[in-house]
């Protein structure tokens, strides 16, 4: 499903047009990015939980040269899929 599908559907579904529909989606995804990158987690009950991990620092090796480097310390997002969306899917 592309971005498009998804706004055509929420449209739909909630009886508002396609670009009320793109606002909405827009405004979700703009929330879901906000909790997060403020470091909080956000859980949508029944759906999942998104939160924030942290990467340590470690050393890596250049697959090219074979040379080592040196991979920074990053954060990265991690999803948890709740019971009612693992029922849906199963």
């Amino acid at each position: 499903m592309t971005k498009e599908e998804l706004v055509e559907k929420i449209a739909g579904e909630a009886g508002i047009s396609k670009k009320e529909g793109a606002a909405a989606l827009k405004a979700t995804l703009e929330g879901i990015s906000g909790a997060l990158s403020s470091g909080d987690g956000l859980t949508l009950v029944g759906f999942g939980t998104f939160s924030v991990s942290q990467r340590s620092a470690r050393t890596g090796r250049n697959p090219q040269t074979g040379a080592t480097i040196q991979i920074a310390a990053s954060k990265g997002v991690k999803f948890k899929a709740g019971k009612a969306l693992k029922d849906a899917v199963n």
